[in-house]
């Protein structure tokens, strides 16, 4: 997925002052994989011709209670085929640690869509942008400081060739060819906005063909001007809505018989924390659709069901020369919207799609109502300051991830052994920064806003503390390489850089560890803990959105499940609560802030509040 329309062109433009970018092959690809291939210039199935309607949907995004229910939704609308990315960092969260199993099992995804009557198109990366933690890639690649991501470096490659080695047991026997339904494999992502580098390219398509997706119709998708391809690789563009006529008329420079496909059809558009929540007009889409199929097109609506980017995984942005991370939630504007309700978009593209296929599709599965709880009492606390585990002692500053820490916060202590005043700068800030002095904060400091300087003063014997906040890796562009968390320079003041640092690892995967009292809590940060009911309804309990308001910065667990982010400046005002995630009975809440102090009371809704909309089109 493409994040930034700015950071493009002028990726754009530095690729084509590069002598050494490679030429892209002007005639259409000879390609073929399995039971699908490319046949003059047509994208062909069991020697038939064929049309690719799939929408974008991630197994991670989606409660695996509910893959069946919004598969059916897909096919309803009139898709026949799905298309999913896969996360590295979700799998291999440690290395040489593979987790396929629960929301983890795409495997299991890709059957459950066959099962649905629909084919599947995998993008297995290793870099998906997908405005998801670092594009995908496991935070522990930046522990060693010379690794070159997104390059031929062996420090990158090996650690790529074992995880697709390792994918390739789980998805290559559901290739088509081999009984399954996976029909097309993208090679490497969008790599046209990024790079011009061949030899890299070629030796990411030798990984997948070596871990097996070798069954498959190999391409590549990209948004630029300059595809990143390779001869052979058939290449599909992505854009967003309004731009169907000038991108396909791009693509036939690239592909000039075919075949023809919108790899990513932009349907909405994502959010930054502090700006607009976006839409795109569903009229206008349908329309756009209307003429695409009219012209024998293939298509896959990014997103066809956004979901939630549940825990840290949201992604970020560097766009205009600033910090832009993404929210929790994932909605997209999509036809199906988070919760995976129909919008009016669902509706007028099915619609399209019926007339343009003369399918007669099934009729849409009902959606469950919603429901609101009111007065969830949060009346246990835990200050944070009161459950700080064992420090390291360093005498220099150092990262999350040279501490083998993916997300959460970290804190650096100083004890201060020569007065000082002016102004304190931090070198590196990434990415939310509360400065205290003694217990007392006098300051915070936000990346987003460029901020690194504070006034202080401090006396000989003074506790300084910075605690920083991890609110995203980026997910596009070259900062991928560079974006490790916490402080990755230097604290100094008026000049004099601060040395000998006690390092608290907080990576709050075990809020377990926590010694709540009954006490209201008066020293932030602080964790609030309570416990509700939930009605049940048929064989489960209805979904519900966490209203936020009142709370300020920080993270919420509902049953030792991470739903994701609060932060008061918005947009997102409330957080997914699958039903399915609920229980008649003693559902315990764990909330994480760094601000709020006392004993919060909150409620859940029966609609999301995502925020004032704007119309976006990238």
């Amino acid at each position: 997925m493409k994040s930034s329309w700015n950071a493009l062109l002028g990726l754009l433009f530095g690729a084509l002052l590069s002598s050494n970018a490679p030429a892209a092959p002007a005639t259409s690809p000879t390609v073929a994989g399995g039971s699908l291939a490319i046949e003059q210039g047509h994208f062909m199935l069991d020697g038939k011709p064929f049309r690719v309607i799939s929408g974008e949907m991630h197994y991670t995004r989606v409660p695996r209670e509910y893959w069946r229910d919004r598969l059916k939704m897909a096919k309803a609308m009139g898709l026949n085929t799905i298309t999913t990315y896969v996360f590295w960092n979700a799998h291999e969260a440690t290395p040489g640690h593979y987790d396929f199993s629960g929301q983890n099992d795409v495997a299991e995804f890709i059957r459950e869509a066959q099962q649905e009557g629909l084919y599947v198109i995998l993008r297995p990366g290793p870099y998906v942008c997908a405005e998801w933690e670092m594009g995908g890639f496991p935070s522990w690649l930046l522990k060693d400081p010379n690794i070159t991501i997104r390059s031929t470096d062996p420090k990158f490659m090996q650690p790529v060739q074992r995880w697709l080695h390792r994918l390739g047991q789980e998805v290559a026997p559901l290739q088509r060819a081999r009984g399954g339904n996976i029909i097309a494999v993208q090679v490497e992502n969008e790599y046209g906005s990024f790079g011009t580098d061949s030899t890299y390219l070629t030796q990411i398509r030798q990984a997948i063909t070596d871990s097996g997706l070798d069954a498959s119709l190999l391409y590549t998708s990209d948004s630029a001007d300059h595809p990143g391809s390779l001869p052979g690789l058939a290449k599909v563009i992505n854009f967003g809505v309004g731009h169907a006529r000038e991108q396909f008329a791009r693509l036939k420079t690239w592909q000039p018989d075919g075949p023809f496909m919108a790899g990513e059809y932009w349907v909405g558009w994502f959010d930054h924390w502090g700006a607009p929540h976006h839409v795109a007009d569903a009229k206008v889409v349908a329309d756009e659709l209307a003429w695409m199929l009219s012209q024998g097109y293939s298509v896959t609506f990014y997103m066809f069901h956004g979901g939630t980017s549940f825990g840290w995984m949201n992604g970020a942005n560097w766009d205009d020369d600033s910090y832009q991370p993404d929210v929790t939630s994932y909605d997209y504007d999509s036809p199906l919207d988070e919760s995976g309700r129909v919008t009016p978009k669902y509706l007028a593209l099915r619609q399209v799609i019926a007339k343009a296929t003369g399918d007669h599709l099934p009729p849409v599965p009902p959606t469950p109502g919603t429901q609101a709880i009111s007065n969830i009492k949060l009346g246990e606390s835990a200050s944070l300051w009161d459950a700080l585990p064992t420090p390291v002692t360093s005498h220099e500053l150092k990262t999350m991830e040279a501490l083998d820490q993916a997300y959460g916060d970290i804190l650096y202590r100083k004890r201060i052994d020569t007065a000082a005043a002016g102004q304190l700068h931090i070198d590196g800030l990434q990415d939310y920064a509360q400065v205290y002095v003694n217990g007392k904060r006098i300051g915070t400091l936000d990346r987003r806003l460029k901020q690194d300087t504070l006034p202080i003063k401090l006396a000989k014997g003074d506790t300084l503390d910075v605690l920083v906040q991890n609110d995203g890796r980026i997910n596009f562009g070259e900062h991928v390489r560079t974006e490790r968390k916490g402080i990755l320079g230097s604290v100094s003041v008026q000049g004099q850089t601060l040395s000998d640092w006690q390092i608290y690892s907080l990576p709050f995967t075990n809020n377990d560890a926590l010694k709540f009292t009954s006490a209201a809590c008066t020293h932030a940060p602080c964790f609030y803990r309570g416990s509700f009911d939930a009605p049940v309804s048929g064989s489960a309990s209805a979904d519900t959105f966490l209203d936020t308001k009142g709370l300020g910065k920080g993270m919420v667990w509902l049953n030792g499940r991470p739903l994701g982010r609060t932060w008061s400046i918005g947009p997102q005002r409330t957080l997914y609560v699958p039903g399915a995630w609920l229980k008649p009975k003693g559902n315990e809440l764990v909330v994480l802030d760094l601000l709020v102090e006392g004993q919060p009371t909150l409620n859940t809704l029966k609609h999301p509040i995502l925020g004032t909309t704007s119309i976006k089109v990238p």
